[in-house]
């Protein structure tokens, strides 16, 4: 139980699958100067959270907790902080890879990794929204620029990211391409996509030509792949940063561009998504919810590869 001082998390010794990830007390966070106090209503469970869990990533070995979506109530305020007030409603991405720890009872953060959680959503598909919404928005309009009328390919288009960019790309304006299998093709022409490709019974390298914008979260060969069905100038902006360099080789010598990134927390970036929501543009799919005490199932139905939309941990 926590007390005054002390919070629920959930953490793991060692890595592995989900079953060694465990519900432990440690001490609540204070917030420093900048910062806020959350108490943590929803937090999203992403697939860099098995990751993480099962490798380590880029936090090498643990004792850690992980979580890096928030949707929550603030606490307390540190020295310096004008955006909120105790009581304000906000959801957010805590700093990527470094600032993780939102599967908890509270998280501390700088005020600017938050926003003001839109009113007419609650705190679960609030706190599914960040992670993916900030990776979709920073690859389709801060890298990618995508334009009204452009063509844009998004691959995986029924998983986190992908729903949440499909309807990220609507908004701008774009004819949206998706990959996905067919029996998810029904869910994603609800969200706006134009044209879809089943993967498992077509090659999309021939099924679309002439895409301005390819948004690929699957990585390794399906991004050199990609590069073939952009048109002159068009750019592939993969959210995997890892991978050979020949790929931007690859690239020039097609007359088309390649980016990799690492989504990072932006408060602009989220009145921006938190303007979608407002607007009647995006929502999340929430494709199970979980107590905090069962993250570990949590972490078992994403380890399968197979759901559409997010998981999400709620915290009473």
């Amino acid at each position: 139980m926590s007390t005054a001082n002390t919070m629920r998390a959930i953490s793991q010794d060692v890595l592995g699958g989900p079953e060694v990830l465990k519900e432990v007390e440690i001490d609540r966070p204070t917030p420093g100067p900048s910062e806020v106090l959350v108490r943590v209503r929803a937090a999203g469970v992403n697939p860099t959270d098995w990751k993480h869990r099962a490798t380590g990533g880029f936090l090498g070995q643990p004792p850690f907790v992980l979580g890096w979506d928030v949707s929550g109530v603030v606490e307390a305020v540190g020295v310096g902080v004008t955006l909120y007030e105790p009581g304000d409603e906000v959801f957010g991405m805590l700093p990527y890879p470094f600032g993780h720890g939102s599967h908890a009872e509270y998280v501390t953060a700088s005020a600017r990794s938050f926003a003001p959680k839109p009113a007419g959503i609650d705190h679960t598909e609030a706190g599914a929204l960040p992670l993916v919404s900030l990776t979709a928005w920073q690859a389709l309009v801060d890298t990618a620029d995508l334009r009204p009328g452009q063509r844009v390919l998004i691959h995986a288009a029924a998983g986190g990211v992908g729903h949440v960019a499909v309807q990220i790309a609507k908004a701008r304006g774009a004819y949206v391409i998706g990959t996905a299998s067919a029996g998810k093709h029904e869910f994603l022409r609800d969200l706006g996509a134009d044209e879809l490709i089943d993967y498992r019974e077509n090659d999309f390298t021939e099924a679309v030509r002439d895409v301005d914008v390819v948004l690929d979260t699957i990585g390794e060969e399906n991004t050199f792949r990609s590069l073939r069905v952009l048109r002159e100038g068009g750019i592939v902006v993969s959210i995997l940063p890892m991978g050979r360099e020949e790929l931007y080789k690859e690239a020039a010598a097609l007359g088309v561009r390649a980016a990799r990134m690492l989504v990072e927390a932006d408060h602009a970036g989220m009145r921006s998504v938190a303007d979608l929501v407002d607007a009647g543009k995006l929502r999340a799919t929430i494709a199970g919810t979980f107590p905090l005490a069962d993250a570990a199932e949590a972490h078992a139905l994403g380890d399968t590869g197979r759901t559409t939309g997010k998981l999400v941990l709620t915290v009473d």
